[in-house]
């Protein structure tokens, strides 16, 4: 027994946005006006149930266009991909940008997570809702990290429509906020990717060296500035040669787990089963993380170059770049940039002559956390709730599709373009031993120049806040995000490198470097980590979803108490943390408890 929505219809605008993205239905099985003609078979069938991926794509463009999605919507979508409604109202209820009730045209999304709170996210909801007013046709949303950390507080305006709208306010004032959502065609236009980058134009940087140097929609700057040089020189090696370098530089994943890009490339490419599949995860959701995006919106073409080199290593035609929802202008500076190098030949059947075929497609996210996780990613993509699979068996043996399958980030692949233009030697020679090549760190909070800031692995933390002008006063550093953890002020030296942070007891994690002065309530902080995790949480597995729960309750008491009483919460806090480390499936059960333990352990948050 399946759920039906009763005799629920689509709504005219609702029927064209799903047709917009699938085309017209061809029988009435398909939601068209029935005719004695089609009643007596049913087409689609198994050919229809092999676009169920285009499930989250559907439910984006009823969204997009409406502004919600009705149990009408729904059952009209669910009628053409042939999915069952029941599972597919579990896909829209477990996204936080979408709606199933109605609400407004207009959501203005409002961050509410670290460097925001602390640049007074809570003052600007309350001048937004005392500026908008009561039935102003706009819904409010707080919600988690926007990706715009460097010019905390930060809001972003979304009005449903053909086409729908958006308008950033960042740094944002509550008359900003309210402009952005009440005329988003009118907000102040956001500025350059460059800004991003305090080191813009510096010419000894390896992956930020464009960013603000060339135009990013130009395909020819971007090749009069050493653009596809990387991929000829990829032909020139051919797969395993390619593969060959990427394991002699040392280059480890980007995105936190540190895995050698190497191992994993070569693991896929023996695989016999076929197709092979690269997907590159955009979906930078961890607070205080905004390096991928600038990537993205100042230097577009080098993604495209690197999954292009990653897809013909691995023996993959086809790649999906997933790109978090939040980030409207990254999404259509891809596009383009996507469908600039197919029309040139660097994308399609034939890439520049080498009778290479790869293409890639862009899919977009729709706010969910875990979905950075890379099995969760897979399910998000194929049409399916964004929760973690077990492993084994791992990606590179059945990943998308069942199918043999590289996951990377996207700072991990723009690393290959110097790998391959510089060689692997002189590209091992930077950093250290142990981590190799440049990283980049997201820095915000306390200091007078954010940004995303490039450095070779093995500068210490104390010379990276110094060249962003940290501030006096200086209380905590927390590395790696709410997953992180925090390191004392005292503790400056600590080498940015993944051994140099494991030693220190802490993580670099996918590089945040959030500082936070003496003003900033640490308990205050921490309860908004353990909000954070408890609403990202999938719910999947026991120890993750009753253990984020618990320790966000332990925490609000503790903030009501002390002395013996706190000391018992604690204990709970420990003895909750270790069983959700120990015991939860994935990173984010693994990982909520980090920031809290060091926070007690090394700060003395609560004494």
């Amino acid at each position: 027994m399946d759920l039906h929505f009763g005799d629920s219809k689509p709504t005219d605008e609702e029927r064209a946005a799903v047709d917009a993205l699938l085309g017209p239905p061809r029988s009435s099985w398909e939601g068209a006006d029935r005719s004695d003609a089609d009643l007596r078979w049913a087409r689609g069938g198994r050919e229809a149930r092999g676009r169920r991926d285009l499930l989250l794509p559907g439910l984006h463009a009823v969204n997009d266009r409406v502004g919600w999605i009705s149990e009408g919507a729904l059952d009209y979508l669910c009628r053409r991909l042939t999915v069952p409604p029941a599972e597919a109202y579990g896909v829209a209820t477990f996204y936080a940008m979408f709606s199933v009730r109605p609400r407004p045209a207009t959501v203005l999304h409002v961050c509410t997570d670290l460097a925001c709170t602390v640049a007074g996210a809570q003052d600007l909801c309350a001048g937004i809702e005392a500026g908008l007013g009561p039935g102003s046709g706009v819904h409010v949303e707080r919600g988690p990290c926007l990706g715009l950390c460097e010019r905390a507080p930060a809001a972003l305006a979304v009005r449903a429509g053909d086409p729908v709208r958006t308008a950033v306010a960042a740094p944002a004032t509550a008359g900003g906020a309210v402009l952005a959502a009440r005329a988003p065609d009118s907000a102040p236009q956001e500025p350059p990717a460059a800004e991003a980058v305090p080191q813009a134009g510096d010419a000894g940087l390896l992956l930020l060296r464009r960013v603000g140097v060339v135009d990013p929609s130009s395909l020819d700057d971007y090749r009069a500035h050493g653009g596809y040089a990387a991929l000829r020189e990829a032909f020139a090696l051919g797969p395993a040669g390619v593969i060959r370098e990427v394991t002699d530089s040392g280059l480890a994943g980007r995105g936190g787990a540190a895995f050698p890009t190497g191992r994993k490339w070569r693991a896929t490419a023996a695989q016999p089963d076929r197709p092979h599949f690269l997907v590159c995860n955009a979906d930078e959701s961890e607070p205080g993380t905004f390096k991928d995006r600038v990537l993205m919106e100042g230097d577009p073409y080098a993604l495209v170059e690197a999954m292009t080199i990653a897809a013909y290593a691995i023996g993959a035609h086809r790649g999906y770049l997933y790109v978090r929802g939040e980030y409207p202008r990254a999404i259509s500076r891809m596009q383009y940039a996507v469908d600039q190098a197919r029309a040139r030949g660097l994308l399609g059947d034939d890439i520049l002559g080498q009778g290479y075929a790869f293409d890639i497609e862009i899919r977009r996210g729709a706010g969910a956390y875990i979905c950075g996780e890379e099995t969760a990613l897979f399910n998000s993509i194929e049409g399916y709730r964004g929760e973690p699979r077990a492993k084994p068996p791992f990606p590179v043996e059945k990943g998308l599709f069942g199918r043999p399958t590289v996951e990377n980030n996207v700072e991990t692949l723009v690393n290959v373009l110097p790998i391959l233009t510089m060689g692997a030697p002189a590209y091992a020679a930077i950093g250290t031993a142990g981590s190799t090549g440049p990283k980049l760190f997201c820095v915000s909070g306390a200091v007078e120049r954010p940004g995303v800031y490039e450095l070779p692995f093995g500068a210490t933390l104390g010379e990276l806040l110094q060249l962003a002008g940290v501030r006096d006063r200086l209380r905590a550093v927390l590395l790696g995000g709410a997953a992180g953890g925090f390191v004392r002020p005292d503790e400056l030296d600590v080498p940015l490198t993944f051994e140099g942070t494991r030693e220190a007891g802490t993580t670099l994690g996918s590089g945040v470097v959030m500082a936070f002065d003496d003003t900033v309530p640490l308990p205050r902080l921490l309860l908004r980590i353990a909000e954070f995790f408890r609403d990202e949480s999938c719910g999947q597995c026991v120890p993750c979803r009753v253990g984020t729960v618990r320790q966000e309750e332990a925490l609000h008491r503790i903030a009501e108490r002390t002395g013996a009483a706190a000391a018992e919460d604690i204990a709970l806090l420990r003895e909750v943390g270790r069983a959700m480390r120990d015991a939860s499936i994935c990173g984010l059960g693994q990982t909520a408890w980090n920031a809290v333990e060091s926070a007690i352990d090394r700060l003395g948050a609560y004494e």
